[in-house]
């Protein structure tokens, strides 16, 4: 297991036995680096990673607290960004869905139906900032599923629902860590939707891409250690 793996586990341990809660602040770095058995910088490593996937937030002048994520939300972020470091094939599916989605909805622009075109629009006018996480990874997961249906291309449509499933957990943390995403999520499908309509095959591929490459990049910020 790699040095800031197993600092974010200790740090985990700490949560789980309750000696850290939401809110809490964190020991000062030699104290907490000497309590956990770690070098500074693999403690520092190990902080950075945590705080670019909301579980910890540094403030400059003051120390490191605990976010007010519940305690279960808390412990599984962390998890996710120790799979991240170990486990590489969520970001290749990424970087798959970077070439084929936006390709796809340059088709659709050209064949897209009015039906279809009212399905999306309704899509994105059942989604608010107050909306549950669970419930915007349906959204998201349905409007790119009917994007790429509405390309025409069956073959395609295949691969693109083929790699859903490798997703989810990636899309559902990225709702809950964060900040924005449900708005930046609603402003980037209704960007994409209005390309669409217009016909314009070219937006509509500049804007998935803008879109999904958007995730992909939080996913590498949460999988890359400090240098």
């Amino acid at each position: 297991m790699a040095v800031t793996d197993e600092a974010i586990l200790k740090i985990r341990e700490m949560i789980t036995s309750g000696d850290l809660a939401p809110g809490d602040r964190l020991p000062p770095e030699k104290e907490l680096s000497e309590r956990l058995g770690l070098s500074r910088s693999s403690l520092r490593e190990a902080v950075k990673a945590l705080e670019v996937i909301r579980v910890l937030d540094v403030r400059r002048g003051d120390g490191t607290y605990v976010t007010s994520l519940e305690p279960r939300l808390l412990l599984e972020a962390m998890a996710f960004v120790v799979d991240l470091h170990t486990d590489r094939s969520v970001l290749e599916i990424f970087a798959v869905r970077r070439i084929l989605e936006p390709a796809a909805a340059a088709l659709a622009a050209e064949s897209i139906t009015p039906d279809a075109l009212a399905r999306l629009d309704d899509m994105i006018g059942s989604i608010h900032p107050g909306t549950e996480v669970e419930e915007l990874v349906r959204h998201d997961l349905d409007f790119h599923h009917a994007i790429v249906e509405a390309s025409g291309n069956a073959y395609l449509s295949g691969l693109v629902e083929s790699m859903s499933s490798g997703t989810v957990r990636a899309r559902l943390w990225r709702g809950i860590t964060q900040r924005g995403a449900t708005e930046r999520t609603i402003a980037e499908h209704r960007g994409i939707l209005e390309a669409l309509r217009r016909g314009d095959g070219r937006l509509a591929e500049a804007l998935t891409l803008v879109h999904i490459a958007g995730i992909e990049e939080w996913l590498r910020d949460a999988s890359r250690p400090e240098s």
